[in-house]
């Protein structure tokens, strides 16, 4: 089941065994009717035919009964930009690490807070595992380790 915005945010101030949801900073502006959009945490050039990773500014922290799929919002779809590595475990916490890949003609510059992809969230049934990799309590843009 994908979460609409009120089961987003009463799973922002519940408080539960399974852990809590947490996406610091929250801003209403970015809650959409069932996902929630990521911002950028500065400024970055996304040049032609590159990836580049971006650093979300929000720390996200996913009880283990949710999981997250990242999807380019689809104003930067327009221009050609696509997301990588999309999906977010249960129990994972730290700064998103967005994988993006200009596609388009042109070079494109994202604004710092600008909102650039989305996290549609899943709940998950009967779930007694949680994301320990080595991606957990990341700060910043995270290469592969």
């Amino acid at each position: 089941m994908i979460l609409s915005a009120p089961e987003i945010v009463r799973y922002l101030t519940r408080k539960s065994t399974e852990g809590n949801l947490v996406i610091n900073p929250y801003s209403d502006e970015c809650q959409q009717p069932a996902s929630y959009d990521l911002r950028s945490a500065g400024d970055v050039l996304l040049p032609r035919g590159i990836c580049t990773l971006v650093p979300s500014l929000e720390w996200v922290e996913l009880p283990r009964d949710l999981a997250g799929t990242l999807r380019c919002r689809s104003s930067f779809g327009r221009k050609g930009i696509i997301i990588g590595a999309g999906f977010v475990d249960p129990g994972f916490r730290g700064q998103l690490t967005l994988c993006l890949t200009n596609l388009g003609g042109d070079d494109i510059i994202i604004r710092k807070n600008e909102r650039v992809v989305q996290m549609i969230l899943h709940e998950v049934k009967e779930s007694d595992q949680c994301y320990s990799g080595r991606y957990q309590d990341s700060r910043g843009a995270v290469g592969a380790k």
